[in-house]
C-alpha cells in the first residue's frame, strides 16, 4: 500500500510538470530618430536645433507570459520623459489593439537630454518658433506609431523562455546636492550624499539556452552631455545598450531609469565620459551576468493606481502678476501660463494625479515603476521596507510631469524641490507630505500583489 501511495505522487509530480506551461517572452525594437533637426530636451539654455546623431534614438519593447496566459509589457524608450499625453495615448491604443489593461503595460524613459522634446513635457523650459512646435508634435506622433508597432510585434514574438534575475554594480553615480558657500544647496558634486549603486539585469534566454535580451537599470541622470552638446544620442545609456548589444549579438538590450533625480555622472560634459560610462555601465551588465542570478518563475500580477499628490500652498493672483517683471525670463513666462490658468479655471491645481504601477512576475521580483523625476531615496527605502532581494525600483515611469523630492528636501530647498517646477509648468512646489502618500501606495500596491518583505 505504501509502495503505491509513493508511485501514485510520483505520477502525480510527473504529470504537474508535464503539463505546466513555461514563461514565454517577445521582444521588438523600432528606430525613434528625427528626421530633421529637433529641438533637444532637458537643457532650457540650448538656442539652436539638433546637429546629426551620435547613434540612434529606440524604442524597445518586451512582452511576457505567464503559465496562465496572463501578460505585461515593458517598453523602453531613449526620451527625457513621456509626457500623459503621449503616454495614456499609446495606453488606450494598446488596451483596443492588443487587450492590454492599464496596469499590463509600463513605458520608462531614458532620461537621455540628447533626445528630442516630447511636447508637454518641460514645456517651461523652450522658446520654439511654429516650425519647431511643428516638428516636436510630429516626433509625439512617430513615438506613438513606432511604440504601438514595437507594442505589437513583441506579442507576436512571445516564445518559450527562461528569465532570471542578478544585480551588478556601477560606479560613476555621484549625488549632486551639494551645499554652496553660503549654504544654499546647488547643483554639484556631494560624495557624502546617498547614492544606489545597484545595476538590476534581468536576463531573457530562449529554451537552448540562447540569449534574447537583457534589460538592465542604473539610478542616475542619463546627463553625461551637457547643454553645449546638439548631437542625438541616448548619452551613457545609450552606449551602454549599445556595448551589451555588441557583446551578445542578436539580443535586445534595454536601459530602465532608476530613481536618480538628485545623481549626476561623473565625470561629466566629453563624448568620451559619456562612451566610457556606457561602457562601465556594460562591464557592470556582464558582472551580473556571470554571478548568481534568481530564477524568475510563476504568475504574473499586476497593479496600477492613481493618487493625489498635494501641491504646497498656492501663489495668488497677485504674486503672479508681480513676478511678471521678474528678471527670470523663465519666471515670468511661468507667470503668464498660470494668469492665464486663473483666467480660464478660476483657479489652480491644488494636488496632481500621481502615477503607481506594480509588476509582480512569480514570487521572488518585483518591479515599481513611479512617475516623475525620483530621487534615490525613495528607491532606499523601499529596498529597506520590502527588501532589497528581487525588487527593482523604477522612476520616470508612465509619465515625467515633475520631480519627485523626499521630505527631508524640503526644509534644505534646491532645485529638484522649489525651481525645477517653473520648467514643468506647475504651479508651485509639493507639499512635504508626499513622500508618505507615495511610500504607503506603493507598499500597498506591493502587497496586493504579493510582494513579501526579504531579508
Amino acid at each position: 500500500m505504501k509502495r503505491l501511495f509513493l508511485f501514485s505522487v510520483v505520477l502525480l509530480c510527473c504529470a504537474l510538470t508535464a503539463s505546466a506551461k513555461p514563461i514565454k517572452a517577445g521582444l521588438a525594437r523600432a528606430i525613434i530618430t528625427p528626421e530633421q533637426p529637433t529641438w533637444l530636451s532637458g537643457y532650457a539654455s540650448r538656442n539652436k536645433p539638433s546637429e546629426g546623431k551620435l547613434h540612434d534614438l529606440w524604442t524597445k519593447a518586451l512582452a511576457l507570459e505567464d503559465e496562465r496566459g496572463n501578460r505585461v509589457v515593458l517598453v523602453t524608450t531613449d526620451i527625457l520623459g513621456y509626457s500623459r499625453e503621449v503616454a495614456e495615448a499609446i495606453a488606450a491604443r494598446a488596451q483596443q489593439q492588443f487587450g492590454l489593461r492599464r496596469e499590463q503595460l509600463m513605458l520608462n524613459a531614458s532620461h537621455t537630454h540628447t533626445g528630442p522634446i516630447v511636447r508637454s513635457n518641460l514645456i517651461g523650459a523652450y522658446d520654439l518658433d511654429a516650425e519647431q512646435t511643428a516638428r516636436v508634435a510630429a516626433f509625439a506622433q512617430r513615438l506613438q506609431e513606432q511604440t504601438m508597432r514595437v507594442i505589437g510585434e513583441a506579442l507576436k514574438d512571445l516564445a518559450p523562455a527562461k528569465l532570471s534575475f542578478g544585480h551588478g554594480l556601477g560606479s560613476f553615480a555621484k549625488n549632486r546636492r551639494a551645499r554652496a558657500a553660503d549654504g544654499s544647496i546647488r547643483i554639484g558634486v556631494n560624495d557624502s550624499g546617498p547614492v544606489d549603486h545597484d545595476v538590476p539585469v534581468l536576463l531573457i534566454e530562449a529554451e537552448d539556452g540562447k540569449v534574447r535580451g537583457i534589460v538592465f537599470g542604473y539610478a542616475c541622470h542619463n546627463t553625461t552631455l551637457t547643454g553645449e552638446h546638439y548631437t542625438l544620442s541616448g548619452d551613457y545609456a545609450g552606449f551602454a545598450q549599445l556595448a551589451v548589444e555588441a557583446a551578445h549579438p542578436g539580443a535586445t538590450a534595454m536601459f530602465v531609469m532608476g530613481c536618480g533625480a538628485d545623481i549626476n555622472p561623473y565625470p561629466r560634459s566629453a563624448l568620451v565620459n559619456a562612451q566610457n560610462h556606457g561602457a562601465s555601465l556594460a562591464a557592470a551588465v556582464a558582472q551580473a551576468l556571470k554571478g548568481k542570478r534568481q530564477p524568475v518563475r510563476g504568475a504574473f500580477k499586476t497593479a496600477f493606481e492613481r493618487i493625489a499628490l498635494p501641491f504646497g500652498p498656492l501663489p495668488t493672483r497677485a504674486e503672479f502678476e508681480a513676478r511678471l517683471s521678474n528678471a527670470d525670463v523663465f519666471k515670468q513666462r511661468h507667470a503668464q501660463r498660470m494668469l492665464e490658468r486663473y483666467a480660464r479655471d478660476g483657479q489652480l491645481a491644488g494636488d496632481y494625479p500621481y502615477t503607481i504601477q506594480v509588476f509582480q512576475l512569480g514570487k521572488d521580483f518585483t518591479l515599481i515603476g513611479l512617475a516623475g523625476e525620483v530621487v534615490t531615496d525613495y528607491a532606499l527605502r523601499l529596498k529597506r521596507e520590502l527588501g532589497a532581494r528581487g525588487l527593482w525600483v523604477a522612476g520616470y515611469t508612465n509619465e515625467v510631469m515633475a520631480y519627485i523630492p523626499s521630505a527631508r528636501m524640503f526644509s534644505e530647498g534646491g532645485y529638484e524641490v522649489v525651481d525645477s517646477m517653473i520648467y514643468y509648468d506647475q504651479p508651485t512646489s509639493w507639499s512635504p507630505e508626499l513622500e508618505e502618500k507615495i511610500i504607503s501606495k506603493t507598499r500597498e500596491l506591493a502587497r496586493q500583489v504579493g510582494r513579501k518583505p526579504t531579508k
